[in-house]
C-alpha cells in the first residue's frame, strides 16, 4: 500500500448516510461524563442499572444507580424502572457486552434505553465517585482518558 491512504482505502460514506449512522449511535449510546452530569442535576426521566454481579456491585457502583443483574432483568424490570423512564445500562467496560445484553433484556420489554459505553471502567478512570461500603470514593483520574471531573473536556 506504498502511497495509497488506509483511511481512504475504502470511501467515507456520503454525508446524508454519514448523519443517518452517527445519529442511530448516539440514540443508542451515552457516555460517563453525560450520565455524570444528569445523576448529578437529578434528571428524574433516566434509570441508571449496574447490570454486573452482587460480588461486583459491592466492590463499587455509580451513585444513584440500581442493581439489576442481566439475568434478573425480565423478571425485576418492572419494581425497578418507572413507566416511560429511560433505562441506561452499564457493567465492567468496553472489553463486556454485559451492558449491551442488559439494554437488549429492556428494550424487548419495550423500554427506551440506551448503553453507556465506558461502562464502570472509564467511569472510575474519569475520576468520577463511586460508592462502597465505606462510602464515597474517587480515585485519581487517568490523564489518559480524561482532563477531571470538574472539567469539561469539550467534546
Amino acid at each position: 500500500m506504498d502511497g495509497m491512504s488506509r483511511v481512504l482505502s475504502v470511501a467515507a460514506a456520503p454525508a446524508p448516510d454519514a448523519v443517518a449512522h452517527f445519529a442511530a449511535r448516539l440514540s443508542y449510546e451515552t457516555d460517563v461524563s453525560d450520565v455524570y452530569a444528569d445523576l448529578t442535576a437529578g434528571t428524574a426521566e433516566i434509570v441508571v442499572v449496574d447490570s454486573r454481579s452482587g460480588d461486583a456491585w459491592r466492590q463499587g457502583h455509580l451513585p444513584g444507580a440500581v442493581h439489576l443483574p442481566t439475568a434478573q432483568v425480565p423478571t425485576s424490570a418492572g419494581t425497578l424502572v418507572p413507566p416511560g423512564a429511560t433505562v441506561v445500562t452499564y457493567c465492567w467496560g468496553p472489553g463486556c457486552n454485559g451492558a449491551t445484553r442488559a439494554a437488549l433484556a429492556f428494550a424487548r420489554l419495550g423500554h427506551p434505553v440506551k448503553e453507556m459505553i465506558g461502562g464502570f471502567e472509564y467511569w472510575v478512570r474519569e475520576g468520577l465517585p463511586v460508592v462502597t461500603a465505606s462510602g464515597l470514593h474517587r480515585r485519581p483520574v487517568d490523564g489518559l482518558t480524561a482532563v477531571g471531573p470538574s472539567k469539561d473536556c469539550g467534546c
